[in-house]
């Protein structure tokens, strides 16, 4: 997504005052219309020291100032993005310039890193691969590392390099002849050889796309797999982290805040791609999000509810830093938004410039938008150590987060999507108990200048105002010294319908509770005394996240293992075995394929095969060689025809996804569960 902005020339800087109102965001709770689960025993990602970050760009003339890095710091900001987008793979760093773009006075590598450092940030910085060397990374790495001693962990190889023309559309510079991701990742290989050469403790990474964004599932000419697949197979073992972008589309607020429903299937999709991919040690490798933003409502309380949304979304999910894009960026499309003045800027903060004829502007310079004070609550909720924790709504408008803090407290952050209603939501916990008293809540309402804060409502029930933002500090009620440790990694074991979790051995005489995760109430699936327990009656096909807790002969009990997933997959003997396939994809849609094979003795007589799409948002558009319907996410294939025994009969369709398509993998032949191809 190339965003290039037209800032005005020198303006005046602005201090930035918030003038902050009593509570508006959450209120005392009336009779509560939505129920929300926080459940401590299902036990999420860990949040680590780059969490929070945003982007930072060479256009920006503001980049680096006091005032900006002050206002980030304010927000908690741990990590910032340099030096911006696409200008990544035309900037060269030795004489700050970049052919083609614009670069403002004062945005130097050196400026850069000085704001980081006033904004207690660690930096994430682009290699040129588009117009530059490995040996120009390399040279930058000993200008920071040896030179000057700035300890830069974080390096990623050029920005959104899949669009440099190899998929049919180029805005992504790229001087190399060959722009398949072949060649990117032989690039990526011999760049991170060269910078780690001058310094082995850096972190290298190269870019991915998210799934279910273009051009994910989609292999270009020549390739012999889609742009993930071709770089993770070919530079796993040279990277440490790989990077995503997502911007989620959408035509109206509502539409684009359903997408964050997409965040748990993406990054699972993300995770196996990795996993299945690049090599021995896939598991050492982090998934980051450097750009994020929306197209309706960026500076209003539609990007703020995103903001809130996605940041705790990604980041409960193990992405090691969320991005926004960017710090600013100019006046865009002015329009009206939920009542507000939208100027369709991509900044946090805004530019204070005028459109051509000044009949437009922005408020001063710097002014917070909306976002920026989401990201606020974002930076409170989510801070380094905390431990994100199982959530679940019954109110497809409601969401939430939450993390357990180090010293037991709970911090929820409670997202009202909808425009036009409060909700009064119930809070019920598992496994925690709250202390009585009025909850501190720090809260951003639509049209706020800033976040209010207050005692408001109580631990168990808040209101909250239409389209607002609430972040509920909930002080535990029950101080347990001496709780066993936290049960080490778990693995799992998996067949079509069990599963052997196991653990590392704790302290003597403990014993192990297992729970599935379970929107925000956990299932528990048994207790042993040993480190490890096999599950049955599990479901074919489906995903599972468990965690393992310790408990003492005191009944105390520890917080929970990190989780495992795994999915469960088809018998591995049947009387009928199916093969799908993803025969051509193109981004939105594909051509699938179904052999069914009748693996017993006797001839079926006519027959149906059903399966059920993993998501909500795939759908079979047209099938043939059988009758096709589709009933919700239930699709059945039926045939009056005759499959003789040993014989396969092919069917096909084309499918639809607005989404991460996540494939199905058990299907059924008359209800009897087939095995897998």
């Amino acid at each position: 997504m190339k965003k290039i902005p037209s800032l005005a020339g020198a303006l005046l800087l602005a201090a930035v005052t918030a003038v902050l109102p009593p509570p508006s965001g959450a209120r005392a709770a009336a009779a509560a219309d939505t129920r929300v689960d926080i459940d401590v025993r299902a036990g999420l990602a860990t949040v680590g020291a780059t969490a929070v970050g945003v982007n930072h760009a060479i256009w920006d003339s503001q980049l680096g100032t006091p005032a900006v890095a002050d206002l980030l710091g304010d927000a908690g900001v741990t990590m910032l993005r340099y030096p911006g987008g696409s200008y990544a793979d035309i900037y060269h760093w030795r004489d700050h310039t970049a052919p083609g773009g614009y670069v403002a006075p004062n945005t130097d590598f050196d400026t850069f890193m000085a704001g980081a450092q006033r904004t207690g940030a660690e930096p994430m910085i682009i290699a040129n691969y588009g117009t530059g060397t490995a040996q120009e990374a390399a040279d930058w790495v000993r200008y920071a590392n040896v030179t000057k001693g700035y300890d830069a962990t974080y390096w990623t190889i050029g920005n959104e390099n899949y669009g440099n023309g190899h998929y049919g559309s180029a805005w992504e510079a790229d001087d190399h002849a060959d722009k398949s991701p072949k060649q990117y990742a032989a690039e990526v290989v011999a760049y991170s050889r060269a910078m780690k050469a001058v310094d082995p403790t850096i972190k290298v990474g190269a870019v991915l796309t998210m799934p279910g964004n273009w051009p994910d599932g989609i292999v270009g000419t020549g390739d012999t797999g889609t742009w993930n697949q071709e770089v993770l197979t070919r530079a796993g073992s040279a990277i440490d982290f790989v990077d995503v972008h997502w911007y989620p589309g959408g035509g109206t607020p509502a539409e684009t805040l359903t997408r964050t429903a997409h965040i748990p299937d993406a990054v699972h999709l993300l995770r196996r791609q990795i996993d299945q991919y690049a090599g021995a040690g896939a598991s050492r490798i982090g998934i980051s999000m450097t750009e994020t933003n929306v197209e309706v409502g960026r500076n209003t309380q539609p990007g703020a509810l995103f903001l809130a949304d996605v940041y705790g979304g990604l980041l409960a999910q193990g992405v090691f830093t969320v991005q926004w894009w960017n710090v600013h960026n100019g006046l865009g499309t002015v329009s009206e938004v939920a009542g507000e003045t939208d100027y369709g800027d991509y900044g946090l903060l805004s530019s204070g410039n005028c459109n051509a004829d000044n009949t437009v502007c922005q408020p001063p310079l710097n002014t917070p938008f909306a976002p920026y004070h989401a990201l606020s609550l974002v930076g409170d909720l989510a801070r380094p150590g905390d431990r994100f924790v199982g959530t679940g709504s019954d109110n497809g408008l409601v969401s939430a987060h939450a993390v357990r803090r180090a010293n037991g407290d709970l911090a929820v952050l409670l997202v009202n999507k909808d425009p036009d209603s409060a909700h009064t939501v119930a809070l019920n916990y598992q496994g925690f108990e709250p202390a009585s008293g009025a909850p501190a809540v720090a809260s951003f309402g639509n049209g706020d200048d800033g976040v209010s804060t207050g005692a408001v409502g109580s631990a168990t029930a808040q209101t909250l105002e239409p389209y607002s933002i609430s972040l509920v500090t909930v002080r535990s009620g029950r101080t347990e010294s001496g709780s066993p440790k936290a049960p080490g990694q778990p693995t799992a074991t998996v067949t079509d319908r069990t599963a052997t979790i196991s653990w590392p051995a704790g302290a003597a005489g403990l014993k192990y509770e297992v729970y599935r995760q379970n929107g925000g109430i956990s299932e528990q699936l048994g207790e042993t005394t040993a480190t490890s327990l096999t599950v049955g009656n599990l479901e074919p096909g489906r995903r599972y996240t468990v965690n393992v807790l310790a408990r003492d002969g005191s009944g105390r009990r520890s917080q929970a293992s990190p989780p495992v997933t795994f999915t469960t997959g088809a018998p591995a003997t049947s009387s009928c075995t199916v093969k799908f396939l993803d025969t051509n994809d193109w981004g939105n849609g594909y051509v699938g394929t179904i052999d069914i094979t009748n693996n017993s003795t006797a001839p079926i007589n006519g027959w149906t095969l059903a399966f059920t799409w993993p998501t909500g948002w795939q759908n079979v558009s047209s099938g043939w060689s059988a009758n096709w319907s589709q009933d919700g996410r239930t699709v059945r294939v039926a045939s009056d025809g005759a499959l003789a025994a040993g014989a396969t009969a092919n069917v096909g369709f084309v499918g639809s996804y607005s989404g991460p398509n996540v494939l199905p993998t058990v299907f059924t032949l008359n209800g009897t569960v087939c095995a897998g191809a």
